[in-house]
């Protein structure tokens, strides 16, 4: 589009110039005319006077002095060469108004006239030549000094008015716009050094320098020449073009792209040109769209350089986080805009105030155009976080490649209480504060949809492009993988322990007792004990850390336990144990193992977990066990009791654990910390002990309702 307007503009300056080119020639040929003309009438002249001397040889001689007299007589002398003279005399003195009065006044009597005149066709095509080559020469003085640079704007009505007057409105139009372009020139480059000063305002200003002299042409034009659509098409080429320059302006003058600074110019940018556009629609010119194709890709640089430049410092403050910041401080951005139990890390902390600052230099107008890009950005900013949270919890991340080599981690969160504060922190940012922050974005499209609003041409990163429950569903993703990576390792860590605690199919072929159902005290396997008192001291962990934090707590306590029996059904080790001819299984092995698999139902249905998950994956891993355990002969039929005698077992072992009575002093009990004591609900009746098809929640807990979260159920210390 540009090279086509370009060659255009240069087409209309060589038209110009060959129209100029005949004029001259026009000119040229009437003055020959007129010469010509001279001749023809001096010699028919003086073929006249020398016919009557000879007739009449009897006339007296008259007196020189009254021969020159009558001579000089007006008359006898024709008036429209004494107009001429008067015309000529006029405009060699630069009397440019006297002359285009006079010539106004001339044509108006001529006009009236013409039609009853008695004139030669000849004497009226001399005088109309005349009259031609005089305004071409009056139109020549009214461009020279229409094109004077200091000539105030009256004079310059003045001027194009006579330019008008003497049909030539095109060329006045061109050259108003050539005095505002100039104009606006000068005022661009006396304003350019400034930029470097206001880094902030600089394109504001010059939005308001731009559209200003745009508006008050556009306003001169209907006043001058109407706004017939020859004048609207000239003048909106020549806005175009002086928008244009200012888009350039803007990109060759702007602060580093990745600076705040260029983010806040870009932002007032935006806003000052868009509305500039709106007001010149009055006026019937429509820009706002060609702005905004302009300005787009320096905008989207800026933010991926802005949002690139604070998803290191993100990193950084993660890969340092020394947990010590677990409320806001006094008079921080984040203490009055929060309740007073928010927990932020200092890498939380952190990244909500990179948030609030790139948030405090959108404008209105940036949400419109480019709200829903700067949410996804949020989005990926979120999930850089949580990768380098993944990156300072213990143990291998699933994806090694999450964060580069070149982004050292300095800090390891190893404690229980270091890994839960950073997850309980994230949690936080999700959950309360970075929707809390991004709310407006929200609200405004809301507003927008409400008032009829649409997306058309407002571009593909639009406020209109995402919605809330899908922003947030990728939000709750991102949540997903930490804390799925922090259950995976904490599992893991478990499972693989040195001892009798160490989960392994083995020791469903060394029991001794050929049937459970003998056993005066039936336990869990010693792993899955271990497992009931991790699960008891984390969440005594939990209840410091993340006080006030019920929703968070059960989701990694659920999720702990879901992953465990995931673990179980997946690990293809432990089944090829089962599949093994070469080892012997006992009816008892089964057992146990079914009595395992209740057991974990049982700590997620105390806990008030959802159950269903896992009663789900148990199902399917007991179904699994019954069929290996039938291909090598053992009857499930007769070796296994019936399932009420399993769920009771099961829920006896949780309250002998959590009274610290094992009833076995062969077994080693679990450390300190493993003794269990559930809420006071849970007592020895039945009635108190919730059941897997009583109680529970039968959906997700990463999506569970405040109402699930009353009276929830923690694993304490009882001696505490």
């Amino acid at each position: 589009m540009q090279s086509k307007y370009l060659a255009f503009l240069r087409i209309s300056e060589e038209v110009v110039e060959a129209e100029q080119e005949l004029i001259e020639l026009q000119k040229h040929v009437s003055a020959q005319g007129i010469l010509v003309q001279d001749l023809m009438s001096g010699v028919c002249r003086e073929l006249d006077v020398w016919f009557k001397s000879n007739k009449e040889e009897d006339v007296k001689e008259k007196d020189f002095q009254t021969e020159l007299d009558e001579i000089l007589s007006d008359d006898t002398q024709d008036p429209k060469a004494i107009f001429l003279d008067k015309l000529d005399a006029l405009l060699a003195e630069h009397k440019m108004e006297e002359a285009l009065l006079a010539l106004e006044v001339e044509e108006k009597k001529y006009l009236v006239t013409d039609e009853s005149s008695k004139e030669s066709n000849a004497e009226l095509s001399a005088f109309k030549t005349a009259l031609f080559k005089r305004k071409a020469i009056l139109e020549d003085q009214l461009v020279r000094w229409s094109e004077q640079p200091s000539l105030p704007i009256t004079e310059l009505r003045k001027s194009l008015a006579g330019l008008v007057k003497i049909g030539k409105s095109s060329l006045a139009h061109q050259l108003l716009l050539k005095a505002y372009g100039s104009h606006l020139q000068k005022n661009v480059e006396a304003f350019l050094p400034s930029c470097s000063i206001y880094t902030e305002t600089y394109a504001a200003s010059l939005s308001q320098i731009v559209f200003t002299a745009i508006a008050k042409a556009a306003k001169e034009t209907n006043t001058l020449f109407g706004d017939s659509p020859m004048n609207m098409n000239r003048i909106i080429q020549w806005a175009e073009y002086e928008i244009e320059t200012f888009a350039r302006l803007v990109k060759e003058n702007s602060p580093l792209p990745e600076s705040v600074s260029a983010l806040r110019a870009a932002c007032i940018c935006i806003q000052t040109s868009l509305s500039h556009c709106s007001f010149l629609e009055s006026y019937g010119l429509k820009v706002s769209k060609l702005l905004m194709v302009l300005l787009r890709p320096y905008i989207e640089e800026v933010l991926e350089l802005n949002f690139r430049r604070v998803r290191r410092k993100i990193v950084e403050a993660a890969s340092n986080d020394d947990i010590l910041l677990l409320t806001p401080q006094e008079g921080s951005p984040l203490s009055g805009a929060v309740a007073p139990n928010i927990m932020l890390t200092s890498s939380g902390k952190k990244f909500m105030s990179v948030v609030n600052d790139i948030l405090d230099q959108v404008t209105p107008m940036t949400i419109v155009h480019f709200g829903g890009a700067i949410l996804n950005k949020f989005l990926q900013l979120f999930d850089r976080y949580v990768e380098t949270l993944i990156k300072v919890l213990p143990g291998p991340s699933e994806d090694d490649t999450l964060l580069e080599s070149k982004e050292p981690v300095e800090f390891k969160a190893e404690s229980d209480a270091q890994q839960l504060t950073l997850i309980g922190a994230a949690y936080t940012i999700a959950d309360e504060l970075l929707p809390a922050a991004v709310s407006k974005f929200f609200d405004m499209q809301t507003e927008k949809k409400g008032a009829g609003g649409s997306s058309e041409g407002l571009g593909s990163g639009s406020i209109y492009s995402i919605e809330y429950k899908e922003w947030k569903r990728h939000l709750q993703h991102s949540l997903d993988k930490l804390r799925d990576h922090f259950c995976r390792q904490y599992v893991l860590s478990f499972i693989y322990l040195e001892g009798k605690s160490r989960l392994d199919a083995r020791m469903y072929m060394e029991r001794k007792t050929d049937d459970l159902l003998f056993d005066a005290d039936p336990l869990p396997s010693l792993p899955f004990q271990a497992l009931f008192g991790r699960l008891q001291q984390l969440a005594s962990v939990a209840g410091d850390v993340l006080l006030g934090k019920d929703k968070i707590q059960k989701v990694l306590l659920s999720r702990l336990t879901e992953t465990v029996v995931m673990w179980l059904s997946n690990e293809q080790e432990l089944w090829d144990v089962f599949e093994d001819w070469s080892v012997q299984l006992q009816p008892s092995g089964l057992q146990q193992l079914i009595l395992d698999m209740h057991f974990i139902v049982e700590i997620a249905v105390c806990g008030r977990f959802p159950h269903r998950p896992v009663q789900q994956l148990v199902s399917t891993i007991i179904t699994r066990a019954i069929a290996a355990f039938s291909a090598r002969n053992v009857d499930p039929q007769s070796a296994l009791p019936e399932d009420e005698w399993f769920l009771e077992t099961a829920k006896g072992a949780i309250h002998k654990l959590m009274l610290g009575t094992s009833g076995s002093e062969s077994e080693p009990e679990p450390e300190p910390e493993a003794h269990v004591a559930l809420h006071d609900e849970i007592s020895d009746s039945d009635e108190s002990i919730a059941t897997p098809s009583t109680s529970g929640s039968e959906d997700s807990f990463a999506s569970a309702n405040n109402d699930d979260l009353e009276s929830p159920v923690y694993f304490t210390d009882p001696e505490a």
